[in-house]
C-alpha cells in the first residue's frame, strides 16, 4: 500500500471512529452552535460509545498487542464514560475544570506518545489536549468565549479522528506530500 494511503487494522479504525464522533457531538454542543444543544447533550453518546466502547475497543487492542492504541483507547473510554455519567450533575463548575484539566494532562501524555503514529493520529491527541485545557480553564474562570474555543477544538479533532477511520475503510490519503519527486509524507 502506498504510504500517503491510509490503512489501520480493526480496533484503531473502530476507535477512531468512536472517538470521532463523541468528540464531535461533545465539541459542537460546546460551541453553542446548534440552538438547545449544550456539551451535556452528548453525555448518553459520550457515555456509550466514547466510554463503554472504547473501552472495550483499548481492551482487544491490548490484547492483540497494541499498546499504544490499547493504552489510549482505554483511558480514553474511562474518561468518556466517567464525564457522560457526570455530565449535567450537581458538580460545581471548580470541580468540572479541575477535571478537565486532569484529563488533559492524559490527553498531553497520548500526544507525546504518538509521535511515531504520524501527524494525524498525533494531533487528533494534541487537538484534544487543547480543547481539554481551554474547556477545563473556561469551567475554572467562567469563561464562556474560552469554553465556545474549546468546543470548537474537540470538533476539529472529532473530524480528524472521524477521517483517520474512515480514510482507512476508504483507502484515502492520509498524509500531505508533493506531486512527482520527493514526497514530504508523514503516513498517520
Amino acid at each position: 500500500m502506498h504510504k500517503d494511503v491510509a490503512s489501520g487494522n480493526g480496533t484503531s479504525t473502530l476507535g477512531n471512529l468512536a472517538l470521532g464522533l463523541t468528540l464531535l457531538a461533545f465539541g459542537l454542543g460546546g460551541t453553542g452552535v446548534i440552538d438547545n444543544v449544550a456539551a451535556a447533550d452528548a453525555a448518553g453518546l459520550a457515555t456509550w460509545v466514547g466510554g463503554v466502547a472504547l473501552f472495550l475497543v483499548g481492551l482487544l487492542a491490548l490484547r492483540a498487542g497494541d499498546t499504544g492504541d490499547g493504552t489510549a483507547f482505554a483511558a480514553l473510554g474511562a474518561f468518556w464514560f466517567t464525564w457522560g455519567t457526570g455530565a449535567g450533575g450537581g458538580t460545581s463548575a471548580d470541580a468540572a475544570g479541575l477535571f478537565l484539566l486532569l484529563w488533559a494532562l492524559l490527553a498531553l501524555t497520548l500526544t507525546l506518545a504518538a509521535k511515531g503514529g504520524g501527524v494525524l493520529g498525533q494531533g487528533v491527541h494534541g487537538l484534544l489536549f487543547l480543547a481539554l485545557l481551554l474547556s477545563g480553564i473556561a469551567a475554572l474562570a467562567g469563561n464562556e468565549g474560552l469554553g465556545k474555543a474549546g468546543g470548537w477544538i474537540a470538533a476539529l479533532a472529532g473530524l480528524a479522528a472521524w477521517y483517520g477511520a474512515t480514510a482507512a475503510v476508504a483507502g484515502w490519503p492520509t498524509a500531505l506530500g508533493r506531486a512527482g519527486g520527493g514526497s514530504t509524507a508523514a503516513a498517520a
